[in-house]
């Protein structure tokens, strides 16, 4: 894969005000692992490869376990995953597809027993931000596979 444009480099001011969108999810006080579970299931179904990549890095990194991070395509179908992650999840998916049908009521209610109105904002943001940096790495080809965490 070629990328198109190397957009950090050509519209930094762009970057910078998505940094500034993910500075604000990781303070909000929302679970680092059940924020990178969130990313990486956007990534999934949006296909991002080069945010894949990262964000199981990343998953890993935070000490998440190889189970959950294979069982999160399935994870209605696994026991590996909490009522908030499981909410979280389902959130995400409908926040992420928004188009199929907008984000229907059980959905919301499920993501209300979870989570206060501040978290259920923070979590929208963070989805928001992930399905835009999505769109900029499916857009203009980031190429997976060259991304590290960073170290502790």
């Amino acid at each position: 894969m070629i990328p198109r444009i190397k957009y950090a480099t050509v519209a930094p001011g762009a970057l910078k005000a998505m940094g500034a969108l993910e500075a604000y999810v990781g303070q909000s006080g929302l679970e680092r692992p059940l924020v990178e579970l969130v990313k990486l299931r956007a990534s999934q179904i949006n296909g991002c490869a080069y945010c894949i990549d990262m964000h199981t890095k990343d998953a890993r990194a935070a000490g998440e376990s190889e189970q959950r991070l294979y069982g999160l395509t399935a994870w209605r179908e696994t026991p590996f995953y909490t009522d908030r992650e499981r909410a979280a999840l389902a959130w995400t998916e409908a926040v992420t597809q928004v188009a199929d049908g907008h984000v229907p009521d059980d959905v919301y209610e499920q993501a209300r027993e979870q989570f206060g109105e501040k978290e259920l904002v923070d979590l929208t943001t963070a989805i928001v931000a992930i399905n835009g940096w999505n769109r900029l790495a499916i857009s203009f080809r980031s190429v997976p596979g060259t991304y590290q965490p960073a170290q502790k």
